[in-house]
């Protein structure tokens, strides 16, 4: 598609009709866990200090995004915590006009003391990822026994009225879901469990050791007993009832169940670039242009390039698929 065919004006449309209007905003690449799925036992070179945004670009384009038409935006990492300046970033983007909701994506370590300055700062809702609830699996998928500092990071959350709370976790062969889903029960957090994506550093995804949607309605089913939530839009868990509702489960079915046709979202890294798919293998430049002085307007052009070039879905499992070459840690949830 020629650049001349994308619009000028208006929301960020895609040429299959669909409107972004949920930004993910990686504010850093580092992290205190080495989750197994995610990266090497030794970690991954981070980014220089100069190639990551800083607080006034990442504000300056946030606030682009949302005169754009974005009115959600979620904080990820790498581990969003380990970003000093995050409590500042969030209050500054709760003061634009317009102002986004803002939700945050975290593993939990450091939220016991960062969750009632961030609900201050403004932030709306809060996700922490959590694979299981023993403490010894926890340091084998994780490498860290921090299972503790989870635990009152999530309780944390809940005590500063960032609710409902949701834990995010990667479904994991060998594990009991339901295991999981009755502990979030008992303590009132909303679990969704997503499916294991090809996102790992390393490259060892097998699609053949996947837990997928229907092992987990399985395993779940045979404990509790599941309805469909009907409405789900452009949302990307699939929500079931439990034993009846209120509480729910949800399923992110990225691989077997893909919703990329209500796919409402795009990215920015914390090295300033825009990226239309998690699964993109390409991106634009916004912190180049941005340094070298580009006005919003030209940088606005560079945002609705990338947005009008997206694919009508991440490619999974056909034959041309290619793994984005940075890991999930780099290009944020």
């Amino acid at each position: 598609m020629e650049s001349m065919s994308v619009p000028t004006a208006g929301p960020l449309v895609d040429t299959f009709g669909r409107v972004a209007s949920d930004l993910r905003v990686s504010v850093t690449d580092r992290c205190n866990l080495r989750c197994t799925y995610c990266m090497p036992a030794e970690g991954l070179p981070w980014m220089a200090k100069p190639e990551m945004l800083d607080d006034d670009e990442m504000v300056r384009l946030i606030r682009l995004f949302v005169a754009l038409g974005i009115d959600q935006v979620r904080f990820t990492g790498g581990e969003p915590l380990l970003r000093r300046s995050l409590i500042d970033v969030v209050r500054r983007v709760g003061e634009l006009p317009n102002r986004p909701r803002m939700a945050l994506t975290t593993n939990g370590i450091g939220l016991d003391r960062l969750a009632q300055p961030l609900a201050d700062a403004g932030l709306d809702r809060i996700n922490v990822s959590l694979d299981t609830v023993s403490s010894q699996r926890f340091i084998e998928l994780t490498r860290r026994d921090r299972f503790a500092d989870v635990e009152r990071g999530l309780k944390a959350a809940a005590d500063a009225g960032l609710t409902p709370v949701k834990v995010n976790a990667v479904a994991m062969p060998g594990e009991d879901p339901s295991d999981l889903l009755a502990w979030c029960l008992d303590r009132g957090y909303e679990l969704r469990f997503i499916e294991q994506m090809p996102l790992d550093a390393q490259h060892s995804w097998d699609r053949s050791t996947m837990m997928s949607r229907q092992d987990l309605l399985d395993a779940l089913g045979a404990r509790f007993r599941l309805s469909p939530v009907e409405q789900r839009g452009s949302a990307p868990a699939e929500r079931f009832y439990v034993n009846g509702g209120p509480a729910t489960v949800g399923v992110i079915a990225s691989v077997t169940a893909p919703f990329c046709g209500a796919c409402d979202r795009v990215r920015l890294t914390a090295d300033g670039q825009v990226r239309n798919c998690l699964f993109a293998r390409d991106e634009n430049d916004l912190r180049g242009p941005m340094r070298a002085g580009a006005s919003d307007e030209e940088l606005a052009d560079l945002i609705r390039l990338n947005m009008w070039g997206k694919a009508p879905g991440h490619g999974i499992g056909t034959p041309n698929f290619q793994q984005p070459d940075r890991p999930m840690s780099a290009i944020g949830g």
